[in-house]
Formats: C-alpha cells, structure tokens, sequence
C-alpha cells in the first residue's frame, strides 16, 4: 500500500516501493506473457485485490524492454472524461499550447516512442479509456497499454488476466506446519505487513494455525490482509481471529447481491471503521470530498466543526494513519495525506449516507476559492515558487472543486472565479487547454452579466492569444467590453488592455502594440495594481525593441527587472530577461547576452518551463551563430521540438532572427554538416539540451571523488539499506524515528531515480568499489 512518487529517472516515472512485494511470482510471469503477445493487457478484479501493484510490479521489471521510458497514469481521482487525454499527457512529461485536440497531441508525441503506459484505475471511465488505448495502440506501433480496471477494456486484440488473490493455506486435518505455511503468499503478506507494526511479531507454530485461518477468512485479498494486520498494535492474532468471525458471521446474514470477495472487503473495511473512535469516522467521511491527497492545513479548515475541534485534527489524521485508513506521503519539505480509492469511496458512501455531502462539497469549494484567490494575490513575490509546488500539488482538488461547480445549479459564479484566479497558474504550467475548458464551459453554462463574467472573459481570451487562437479572443473581448461599459467594472480595462495588446504583438502590429501596452501600463499603474504593471511593461520594452527604439526598451528592461528583483519574483523575471538579452545581443554585447539567456533559464526549470526555456535556447543559438556555428545548429535543433508543441509563431520579428541564423549557420557550415548538428540537437533530451545551452557536456556522468548526491545523513542510510537493514532496524540503530528512516530513505530512491532498496544497495557497491576509502 505504501508508496511514494520517485523522481523522473532516465524517462521513467514510476513509484518508488517503500514496503516489500509479496509473492505474485506466477501471475506476475503470466502479465509479461500476455504483454509478449498483445500490446494491451488489461488486469482485472475486485478492488482491493492488488492489481495496481501487480501492474507497477511489472511495469519495473520489464522497463529495460521500453528505451523511451515506462510511465505511471493515476486516473483514479480523475473525474472528468474530458480530461482523460490531457491527463496522460501531463503524464507523459508532454506540454502543448496549441489548438490542436489533447488526443492528436497525444498520438503525434507517442507516434515514434516506444514506451510502456500504465494506465491505473479505468473503471470509472471505461468507454472513454477504451476508446483512447485503442487510439493510442492504432496511432503508436511501439506502444504498449498495461491497464487494471474492474472489468475489461472491451477492446479488438485486448488480452486480460484476472487478478485472484493471494494463495492462501488449504484445508487440511492436519496442523499445518510452519514451514508449509509459509509457501502462501498470504501467509506471507500478512507476518510482513504485522512485523511492520510489530516489530517482534512472528510466524510460530503456536500462531500458524490462527493466521492461516485469518488469511483465509479474508480470502486471500491483499487490501483485507493488510487491513487486518494493522490490529496487531492493540490485539493478538487470536484476538483478531475471534473478532474477524465476529463480522463475518453478521455479514451472513446480510444481502448476498455481492459478490463474495466484495462482501469479504465490505466487511473489512467496515470492521475497520468500527474500530476508529466517533470522530475518526467523521473525519473519513469527510475527507473523502478530496481528490487526489490532502494535508493538513486543507484537512483542518475542510473537516473541522460539527464535532471535530482544530486542534484535534493532528491527533485523528495520526490515528487514521496508524489504522492504515490513510497513507502519509512526503513531498519535499511537506507531507500529503491520501486514502486510497476503495476506502475514499467507502468513505464518500458514509459521508453521502449522513446527508453531508453537499455541505461538505461547499466547504471544499470555499477553501479552493480561498486557496487559488491567495496563491493569485501572493504570484507577484517571493512565495511565487512554493505557491506554484503548492498549486500542482492540489490540481487534482481544483479540479473536484471545478466539476462541483460546473454540474451543480447557482455554483456558476464561484467556479468562474477559481478558474480566473489561477490565471497565472494556468500559463505557468503549460495548462492552457484545461483552463480554457473549464472558462468555455462555465461562461457556456451561465451567460447571467457579472464582474466575474467579464473578468473570465478576458482570462480565456488571453489563454486563447498564447494559443494563437486570435479571431476567438477578439470575440471574448468584445462581449468583455460590453459587459464593462454595462457594469462600470473599469478596473478589468486594465487586463483586456493588455490582451488586446499582447495579441497585436504576436500579430506583428507593433504600432498596435505599443498603444495597447503603453494604455494597459498607466492603467495599471493607476489602479496601483503591479502585477498588471511588470506584466504589460515586460512586452511594450518587447515592442520598443523590435521598432528599434533602444533607449526605450531598455530603459522599461531595466525598470521590470529593477521591479521584480525587489519583489524577489522568478516568472516574470525569466521572461524580461530572454527578451532584454536579445535587445543585449542586438547591441553586440553578446557576452552579457549569453549570461542574461542563462540566468532566465536557472530561474524557469523550477517552473518546467519547456516553452520559456526554448526560446532562451533558440536565443542562444543566435547568440552562437558568429563564433559557434556549429553550436548554434546544435541549439537550434534542441529548440525545435518545443516549437511544435506551442503552435504559433514566435514574437514578431523575432522569427526573422531565426530564419537568418538558420540560414547563416547552413552557409558556414555546409549542408551536411548542419544537418548533423541540427540532427545532434534534436536527439538532446530536455536535461541533456539545458546542460548543453549552459556551457555544461550533457552527456558527462557523475565521476569518481565527485561529490555524492546523498548528504551524510543519506549515505549512512543508505549503507545500512545495503547491509539488509528494515527501516525498523535502520531507525533503532540510529536512535531515530522509524517514520524519519521511511523519510530517509525515501528521498534516496527519489535522489538517485531508483524504485527499490536493492537498487541502493548495488549503488553503495558501485560507490565502494570507485573510492575504497569511503567505507569506514
């Protein structure tokens, strides 16, 4: 159950494994057999049967089989089929800002890609994964679909294997034997899951008997067993038995409309729930109106009230987590809490039961309006960073809170305004779609004339602009304008100013340009609003620039830079700096041109700002083409990819650079050659082009007595992983927590992009055998 998010590694995105896997050999070996025979093998079952884990299980064993990566697709908190594609996408590392339909972005990146796609948890979006595996499978040659759901795909050339449970011990007179009973993998799951929440717990053959009779009463399911084994802190194993006859014999009595391996979880997990206090209970239900994680900020001001005080909440979240009802993930410096779905859902059951849902909805509402309004007030300062992690960590919430208010009556207005409050957002993570389908389908669903119309308006008309969609925002500001002159709502002049400005730049009307922006700045200054100011001022020096008016330019350069170093703000910051660098270059100081193009692309990776940092690159090469002209095909071609993928034209006439640099470089170089370093760019991986457009060799390892990624702490660990430690054993010959040594070691898998601890091990070795000193 337990897992944490690794780093992407080498093109792979898949969990780190931070509890062992138990058993599966048999199925395990049948999954890569189906997968030699089908590109999609769907895995089926009940909930709680383990399929996720089966599916990642092999997805890590066969990822030496797929060069362009293995990836991870978490659908299970998604609930929109809308966003099904795009969801893959974000998946996959795959950002674009056209027009084009998220599943044709989709089929043209993975068309040539030979990679693998875990698609986890279809079942409630079966037509429309179907429908998008068999897309994907027909458009992509190479590609392979490993799907779980509870039922098949229904799809031509689909292969599924259903998931069974784990063997469990079989009937016999005889007492079985210890050691026989520790071929069953259910036997086997359960001492491991109870030797983690006791550490002394072992299988004896004064227990045998009762945990076989346990793994049997629940069937062999994983979810149950684990469950179940999370009691050994408070009772004993023949404690548990007599408990888990208790429920059973009850659930006998009961509907028999289930099938009997889901009644078998019901009453697991409603045994479960009986053993929470009164406000756990509370607490489970209400937690379940999240999507996708919470912590505990979230938890306190969602979930509190009505019998549950802010100050308890610490003490109920522990609680839960130690009744394995919740799982704890670590994310960075923070900690997120999860249920998992089956139990989210039991959870949203009780919750739906009591009549508090819909309260319990605006609540989650009203905290994602409150949250998205802070993040947008605080953009524009030194929070910028930890408001954007902060916002990727909650999409999976923002977009709940969107869906509520998109499909339930009178909650048109509150989602208009979530959805224009993360205007910066939507630009900053490369989501310009979403946001534009969440702003169409709003404003489609409630024309009522307000502010919050027309300032969502003006939102998805700019979203439309970056996607060159120009004739669709001119529209949006029309009726923008019209609902402005209606309602007086003067203050959003400001923003449509600077649209409509923004639009004739990327048009190549610079005269019109330079109007609208210089309007959208003294507006904005007016209305003391400096978001608006360094925003509208960054792209009028853009305008000042390529009239050739270079007083001007760099003096508004230099005010936006001067502006948003005292605000300590990155985003903004970046994009003068890309631009005041070519001005830089134009004036033939290429030196401090090259350094500015640097500095913008330090402060865009936080961000993966693939289109940001492209046209940095694109910058460089032009930079490159006088001295380097073989550097400047190789920068040319890195850039290239990222031009697809953003579907418009560069910035007025800063295509003409492009094609004289192109041509240039081509002429010195010869054709031939320019093709092979143009080719050379496009083979770059984005680490590998950042490293190579920052002077670094992309392609240099990290070599003996180099400084390890590990800090002290970390190694020492990771020694201790390699000597065959648990974490338990870790954490008491450290005379730490054993939370703090799960911590630990977690951020080493993370560090060194690995999913398991044997993999830390052969590291330690390796690391050994280059520094034999480093041992002692």
């Amino acid at each position: 159950m337990a897992m944490a998010e690794s780093n992407i590694a080498n093109g792979r995105r898949l969990p780190a494994e931070l509890n062992s896997f138990v058993g599966r050999r048999h199925e395990t070996a049948e999954v890569k057999r189906l997968m030699s025979e089908s590109r999609l093998v769907t895995l089926v079952g009940v909930g709680g049967v383990g399929k996720s884990r089966l599916a990642l299980r092999v997805a890590c064993d066969v990822r030496r089989a797929f060069p362009d990566g293995v990836w991870l697709v978490e659908l299970a908190a998604l609930e929109s089929p809308e966003l099904l594609a795009q969801t893959v996408s974000e998946a996959l590392g795959v950002q674009d800002r056209s027009v084009r339909s998220p599943i044709d972005v989709l089929t043209g990146h993975l068309r040539d890609k030979h990679l693998l796609v875990v698609l986890d948890n279809c079942e409630h979006l079966l037509d429309d994964c179907a429908v998008l595996a068999a897309t994907l499978i027909r458009a992509a040659p190479r590609l392979s679909v490993l799907a779980t759901s509870r039922q098949a795909l229904g799809v031509t050339g689909e292969l599924t294997m259903p998931v069974p449970p784990l063997v469990v011990p079989g009937l016999d007179n005889d007492r079985p034997s210890t050691a026989s009973l520790r071929q069953s993998d259910a036997v086997r799951l359960f001492v491991d899951r109870a030797h983690a929440v006791l550490p002394g717990f072992e299988l004896t053959d004064a227990n045998g008997d009762s945990v076989a009779r346990i793994c049997r009463r629940l069937d062999g399911i994983p979810l149950a067993i684990e469950l179940a084994a999370v009691s050994l802190r408070a009772i004993s194993v023949d404690q548990l038995l007599a408990r888990l006859d208790d429920r059973f014999r009850l659930l006998t009595k009961g509907a028999r409309t289930a099938m009997p391996r889901q009644r078998t979880l019901r009453a697991l997990i409603d045994w479960s729930y009986g053993l929470c206090t009164e406000q756990e209970r509370l607490l489970w239900a209400r937690l379940s109106v999240f999507s996708g994680g919470v912590d505990l900020e979230a938890a306190e001001q969602v979930c509190s009230g009505d019998g549950i005080e802010p100050d308890e909440m610490v003490d109920l979240v522990s609680g839960l987590v130690g009744k394995s009802v919740l799982a704890r993930e670590d994310h960075g410096s923070s900690v997120r809490y999860r249920l998992l779905e089956t139990i989210r859902q039991y959870g949203r059951d009780r919750l739906r039961e009591s009549g508090g849902e819909q309260e319990l909805k605006l609540r989650h509402r009203d905290w994602c309006r409150d949250l998205v309004g802070r993040a947008e007030q605080a953009w524009y300062g030194p929070g910028q960073l930890t408001w954007f992690a902060r916002l990727r960590a909650e999409h999976g919430n923002i977009r709940a809170a969107l869906d509520h208010c998109l499909t339930t009556p009178g909650e048109t207005e509150p989602g208009l305004d979530i959805a224009t409050a993360l205007r910066f957002y939507w630009i900053a993570s490369g989501s310009f779609r979403e946001g534009r389908s969440w702003l169409d389908r709003l404003l489609a669903a409630d024309h009522e004339p307000s502010a919050a119309r027309a300032r969502a308006l003006v939102v998805d008309a700019r979203l439309a602009v970056l996607q060159s969609d120009f004739a669709m925002a001119a529209a949006m500001l029309d009726e923008c304008h019209n609902l402005v002159a209606r309602l007086g709502e003067e203050s959003i002049l400001a923003m449509s100013a600077y649209v409509v400005g923004f639009s004739a730049l990327l048009q190549r009307d610079l005269d019109g340009a330079l109007r609208m922006l210089g309007e959208a700045v003294e507006r904005s200054r007016d209305e003391d609003d400096q978001t608006g100011v360094v925003n509208a001022l960054l792209y009028l020096a853009t305008a000042h620039s390529l009239l050739g008016h270079t007083e001007q330019a760099v003096t508004h350069f230099k005010e936006c830079v001067e502006m948003c170093e005292a605000r300590q703000e990155h985003w903004f910051r970046s994009y003068t700096l890309w631009v005041f660098g070519i001005e830089k270059w134009r004036q033939g100081d290429t030196a401090e041109a090259v350094e500015m193009e640097r500095l913008a692309i330090r402060l865009k990776q936080p961000f993966d700002d693939r289109l940001g940092i492209a046209l940095c690159i694109e910058a460089l090469a032009w930079m490159a083409a006088g001295d380097e002209p073989e550097r400047a095909a190789v920068l040319l071609g890195a850039a290239r990819e990222n031009w697809r993928s953003f579907g418009g034209p560069l910035f007025g006439n800063l295509s003409d650079y492009h094609d004289a640099c192109e041509a240039s470089t081509r002429e010195r170089l010869g054709g031939r050659r320019f093709d092979t370093a143009f080719r050379k760019g496009t083979e770059l991986g984005s680490a590998a082009a950042v490293a190579y457009a920052m002077g670094e060799d992309p392609g240099r390892g990290r070599q003996a007595g180099e400084t390890s990624p590990l800090t002290r702490r970390e190694t020492e660990i990771a020694r201790l992983v390699a000597q065959g430690m648990s974490n338990k054993a870790i954490a008491a010959s450290l005379v730490i927590a054993q939370r703090t040594a799960e911590g630990h070691v977690e951020h080493i898998l993370n560090k060194l992009g690995f999913t398991s601890r044997a993999q830390i091990a052969a590291w330690v070795g390796e690391q050994d055998h280059r520094d034999p000193g480093s041992s002692s």
